[in-house]
């Protein structure tokens, strides 16, 4: 049973990333989603290079953290991801969900970029 997941999880994140490709002007968002973090990096695919990354454990090290529902740290973590974007004169991206449907964290993640100021 967790191979036949596992297989259908790798199906699927095959057949989103088929179709999206992150460049150094336009990144791919790339999102990883665990139990209790969020991760998301904005990769340029063109030159194999993570340009730069955020995540919910980035936030939990923060002076000013306060504990809170997870869908609220993923908009957070996407906030912050559209910061360090726009500080590097990014303001458009590609959002790669990779195996995971598009609501809650994930959902809430793309809002906080787009919040922050990326057109995604």
């Amino acid at each position: 049973m967790r191979q036949i997941t596992r297989d259908r999880n790798l199906r699927r994140k095959r057949r989103v990333r088929a179709h999206i490709s992150g460049t150094a002007e336009k990144p791919r968002i790339s999102v990883f989603r665990s139990n209790r973090y969020i991760f998301a990096q904005a990769i340029d695919d063109a030159g194999r290079k993570t340009l730069m990354q955020f995540s919910s454990l980035h936030l939990k090290k923060a002076k000013s953290y306060q504990k809170g529902k997870k869908t609220d740290e993923a908009k957070k973590v996407g906030l912050e991801l559209a910061k360090k974007l726009k500080g590097k004169k990014i303001t458009k991206a590609v959002f790669d969900r990779g195996l995971y449907a598009y609501l809650g964290r994930v959902k809430s993640l793309a809002e906080g970029v787009r919040e922050g100021g990326i057109k995604v």
